[in-house]
C-alpha cells in the first residue's frame, strides 16, 4: 500500500455535486492499494499515519501527531498511485489491486485509523469521480510506502 499524507487546515470531498466527507485541522490521506497487499500493512500504515509527528508543538517543531491535536482525517482512495511511469508516457496501473482485494483493505484502513484516534475518519467514495479539496498547511506531504519498511 502507498499513502499520500498531507497536513491541512480543512479538507473535503465532493462527488456529483454533494459533499460526502470534510475535515478541520488533520490530514488528508490519499491510499493506494496494490497487489499483494496484506491487513498486516494496512495496519502498519494506519497505525504510522496516527503516530506521525508532522504538527508542530509549543517551540514551533514538528513534534506532535494528529491524534497529539485532536486532529481529524479525510481517507480518499486513489489506484493512480499505483502507477508505474517506467515506460513510455502513459502510466499503467497493472500494479493496482482489483476491487476485491482494494475496497476491504481501505475500508478497512479508515476503520484502524478512526479506531486509533478514537473518533471516525471522513471517508471518500470508493472508485467514484472525486473532487478534492484543500489547504494543505506548510506544505507537509509525506510519501508512505508499506514495501518499503524495513
Amino acid at each position: 500500500m502507498r499513502i499520500v499524507i498531507q497536513r491541512v487546515s480543512r479538507s473535503s470531498v465532493t462527488v456529483g455535486g454533494e459533499q460526502i466527507g470534510s475535515t478541520g485541522r488533520g490530514l488528508l490521506v490519499l491510499v493506494g492499494v496494490e497487489q499483494g497487499d496484506t491487513p498486516e500493512e494496512m495496519k502498519w500504515l494506519a497505525a504510522k499515519t496516527v503516530s506521525l509527528r508532522i504538527f508542530e508543538d509549543e517551540n514551533g517543531v514538528m513534534n506532535r501527531s494528529v491524534a497529539d491535536i485532536g486532529g481529524e482525517v479525510l481517507a480518499v482512495s486513489q489506484f493512480t498511485l499505483t502507477a508505474s511511469t517506467r515506460k513510455g508516457n502513459r502510466p499503467s496501473y497493472i500494479r493496482a489491486a482489483g476491487h476485491d482485494t482494494a475496497v476491504p483493505l481501505y475500508e478497512a484502513y479508515c476503520d484502524e485509523v478512526g479506531r486509533l484516534l478514537g473518533r471516525s475518519v471522513a471517508r471518500g467514495r470508493f472508485g467514484a469521480d472525486m473532487k478534492v479539496e484543500l489547504v494543505n498547511d506548510g506544505p507537509v506531504t509525506i510519501i508512505i510506502d508499506s514495501r518499503l519498511r524495513e
